[in-house]
This record gives structure tokens, sequence and C-alpha cells, in this order.
């Protein structure tokens, strides 16, 4: 339980987007010299991402790491724990998060609680999406697709087979909200300025394609607007199919809701967000799956508890309407935030939230974009000026700005990078090797993988009442353990300690789930040894 000084009260942010950095900024900056409160932060990177400049690692636009801003630097003063939360529990005000290089348990507890944890992306609105889209929402998917494009077009050009060529150089887009447009924009851009270096594939077989369900791209925006951007991406090349919705998706084609397939080994899904788990396992009121909260933010029920960004709830007091959730209202929710935790410290009035969006910009590739700000409407490239002066102004840390301006003005001087960066997946199944008197793992830990034995010996040792240690078993070559905890969900039952230099092949707890619920063969293994284990 980490609980430094029971006297401190403490602010715990979960969550490191837009929402939870601006609210943990605002509160540093007014607690900075209060040695009475510690400010908290739990995300599961060391960084924020910021999320309107994501598509342009797509064309290579931005260094990679020139997107995210160390939230250290950010938050000087905000003790940052870059796990997974796991549960939240608000009776209690416990939170518990993943374990770090030991699985062992870890649970924080606060007085004051804020829920930035935003939303996931809802793969099970339609068959395959899952294991044939790839996402666009994080650092990661850009750096993915980034790299799948330019292996695609690796491919290609040594294909003979045409019908695979075909997959290889269509490219599709599902969604036409600002995300999908933007990518569809920055992935047209790219492939056609770097088709050149590629001397066996014709311009002409490049097919960029976005979906859309509505009747017309950019719905968030002004209709004038929205068209000017359907008819400039169409002369650049991009096919735009209004009125399509995509309705699954294989390893080779997305299959589309007017009994069309279209070939492709590339189909990036924008899909719409769905509600995080841990939002969803909260027992506090909730409004299509985001967490109710009042005037002031605070959750319904809970008056400790806050909630802000995509998982909450927010009408426009001026509107009536729910709060859209994007990242200019996230920055003033933090604030408003900030504000009513201090006013809760020191037994001040709160302050209602209450914000008039500024405008919206869409970014369209190859120096245009649409506006709407302060209800003027700007196109072309007037609006990609006032896009990346605006953005650029918004970016956190003069370091960051500093080098995005520098990789603008590069982009316009050089051609585009086409390396492919090749990076390694955490492997399922892996081998370690443990010398004797070392621990493979600890009673009490958290269950995180299945060992089998390849070579060597282990005892398994169980402390009992007064610290006394019991061996419960020794296991040698083709047997296994671990296997308890995993199949429960419960704490490591026993300690296991290597008698000799040992070998083990590990299977970590997600393959292990999988293969136990869809393997009735495995299942009935596995129970037969826990049964045998439990008798003994």
């Amino acid at each position: 339980m980490v609980r430094d000084d029971q006297k401190r009260k403490r602010v715990l942010v979960l969550g490191g987007g837009f929402g939870g950095i601006y609210t943990a900024m605002a509160l540093e900056k007014s607690l900075r010299r209060d040695e009475a409160v510690e400010i908290v932060l739990i995300n599961r990177e060391n960084y924020m991402v910021f999320q309107p400049m994501l598509a342009e690692i797509i064309s290579g636009s931005i260094e990679i790491l020139h997107t995210i801003a160390p939230i250290r630097r950010l938050c000087p003063t905000v003790t940052l724990h870059v796990r997974e939360v796991e549960s939240i529990d608000l009776e209690n005000k416990v939170v518990s998060t993943s374990p770090g290089f030991r699985p062992h348990a870890h649970t924080i507890e606060y007085d004051y609680l804020i829920l930035a944890l935003g939303n996931v992306l809802n793969f099970s609105i339609m068959p395959g999406l899952e294991e044939h889209a790839l996402p666009f929402k994080n650092l990661g998917d850009a750096i993915f697709l980034r790299n799948h494009i330019i292996h695609a077009l690796e491919e290609a050009d040594i294909e003979e087979d045409q019908d695979l060529r075909r997959r290889l150089l269509t490219f599709v887009v599902a969604g036409g909200g600002f995300s999908g447009v933007e990518v569809a924009a920055e992935l047209n851009d790219f492939v056609h300025r770097v088709v050149r270096h590629y001397r066996h594939i014709s311009p002409d077989e490049l097919k960029v394609i976005l979906l859309h369900a509505g009747p017309r791209i950019l719905p968030e925006l002004p209709e004038d607007l929205g068209i000017y951007a359907q008819n400039i991406l169409r002369r650049r090349g991009v096919d735009i199919r209004l009125n399509t919705r995509l309705t699954a998706a294989t390893a080779d084609e997305a299959v589309l809701d007017v009994e069309e397939r279209v070939p492709t080994k590339t189909l990036v899904s924008t899909v719409p967000g769905a509600p995080h788990p841990l939002v969803a396992a909260l027992p506090c009121q909730k409004e299509r799956g985001r967490i109710v909260v009042n005037g002031f933010l605070e959750v319904v029920g809970y008056p400790d508890v806050w909630a802000l960004g995509d998982c909450a709830f927010i009408i426009d007091q001026k509107t009536g309407e729910p709060c859209p959730p994007t990242a200019q209202y996230a920055v003033r929710e933090g604030r408003c935030i900030a504000h009513n935790i201090l006013a809760a410290m020191r037994g001040m009035p709160k302050k209602p939230f209450s914000f008039a969006v500024l405008g919206l910009l869409g970014a369209l590739g190859h120096r245009s974009a649409v506006a709407q700000i302060l209800g003027m409407k700007f196109s072309g490239v007037f609006a990609w000026l006032l896009w990346r002066a605006i953005y650029l102004m918004k970016l956190p840390g003069l370091d960051r700005k500093v080098r995005v301006a520098a990789d603008w003005l590069l982009d316009i001087l050089l051609p585009p990078d086409i390396v492919q960066l090749r990076t390694s997946r955490t492997q399922s199944l892996a081998r370690e090797h443990f010398e004797p008197g070392e621990i493979v793992f600890r009673q009490g830990d958290l269950g995180d993988r299945l060992y089998i034995i390849e070579k060597g010996e282990v005892e398994v040792v169980k402390e009992e009442e007064g610290g006394v240690e019991k061996v419960v078993a020794k296991l040698g070559p083709g047997q296994c353990f671990g296997e308890m905890a995993l199949v429960s969900d419960a704490p490591r039952m026993a300690t296991v300690r290597p008698l000799t230099g040992l070998n083990v092949l590990t299977i970590q707890r997600g393959a292990f789930r999988t293969l136990f619920d869809h393997l009735p063969s495995m299942r009935e293994t596995f129970e037969e040894v826990i049964e045998r284990r439990q008798a003994g």
C-alpha cells in the first residue's frame, strides 16, 4: 500500500491525455509550495501524445518523438506512476495498478480522484476488425501504420502476382471524421511522393479509399467546408465513398455494406470509441457509457471524485447539449476541476464548468486545410497556415515547438524518408534462465505467466503462519508451475526457487488464458494438475 505520510492529502489523477495532464499542471501550479498535498498521476506511458499532429508521423513530416511531451517535464513536481490501472475502489478510495519488474500487488490510496481515462477502440462492432484492421489512436499505431505502408510498397515493387499487387497498393481508411480524413490525406500524399523511388510501381496503381457512412465527410464542420474538403481530396486522387459502411474485415478484403468487397492489405480503422473497461465497471451513474457528472464536474454520488474528457458525460451549461470529447474541451475541464479541488480543500465556492468552442481545424495534406474559428470559415493554404500556427502554439514545451517547426521547414526542403523501422513486439512464448538460489516468483505475487521446465529442478515452498517455510513439491523437466494463479486470478500461493541451473519456457497470462478458454483438452489437463496439487 503506497502511503508516504498519512497527514498529507493525495490528489490522484488517472490518465495522461489532455484532460489528465492539464488537470495535473493546473494543480501543480497552485499547490507547488503546499507540502500538505501530494499530486500523483498514473499513466501507461511517461509521455503525453499531441493527438492533432499524430497523422503527420505517417508521412514523416514530423519526427516520431516530436509529437510527444515527457510528463516529467510538463509536471516536474507531480509523482508519476508509469503503470496500467487495474481496478478502482470508490468506496474505500483505493486504486490498484499493474506490477512493475516484480509481479507484486501495487495499490494507492487517495483523498481526491480525477478520472481522465479516455475511451478504447470498439472492435466489437464488426467481425474481423480486431484481427485485420490497423487502429489509429496512439503513437504506436502511427509508427506501425507508417512501417506497414512502406512494407506494402517494398513488397509490391517485387511482386509478380498482379492480384496481390493490387491488394498491396490499395489503402482503405474507414471513417470520415477528422481523424480518418487526416490519415487518408497524409497517407495519399506520402505514397504519391515516394512512389518514384520504386521503379516497378506506377503512380496509377496507387489507390487510397476513404469510407464514410454519412452524406459528406467532416460532419462536425459547416457543409461548405466539408464539401470543399471532399473536392480537394478527390482532385488529389482519394476515392471517397459516401453513405458506405465497413461491415467486416478479412486479411485480404474490406467488406462494405453495398455488397462490395475491396481487395486490400491495408485497412485503417478510426472506429468509434467504446467506454474504458474500468469506467464500465464503476458503480456510478452513466449515460451512453460515460460517467455522469454535475455542473462542477463531480461524479454524481461521489463528492471527492471528478471526471472529464472522453470518459465523462458533461452537459454544456450554455447549449444544454453534451460536451464533445475534444482536446479544447478537455483542457478547460481540467482547469475547472483543479479550481474545484482547491475550493473543496479550502472550503471555498466551486465554479461550474462553462466553455464556448473556439473553432475546429482539419488538415487535408499538401499545404491545405479547412477551419472554422470564432464563426469565421477558412480553407486552402491560409487555413493550413492557421492550422500549423495554432497547433504549434498549443504544443506543450518550448523544445517540442522548436523541433516541430524545424521538422516542417525540412519537410519543405528535403524529400520524404522511406526508412522502414523494424520494431519487435513482446513474444507470448519466451525462454528464461535462473541460477540456483534465485527466486522465480514469490508467494503473494500476481500471476503473470506459466512456466514449463526444460532443464533443471525447482522446489515449491509455502510460507505458513509464523514465517515457517514448508517445501510442498519438487518439479523437474517436462513439468509446469504457476498455473494456479492464472486460472484462479488469485495471488501466487507459494514461492518457487531453482535447486539447479534452470531453463524454462514461459507463456504470458493473456496467451495462456486464450488457450485455456478455447482448448477443452488443455483446460481439462490443467484442471487435473490443479486438483492433484490441491489434494497433495
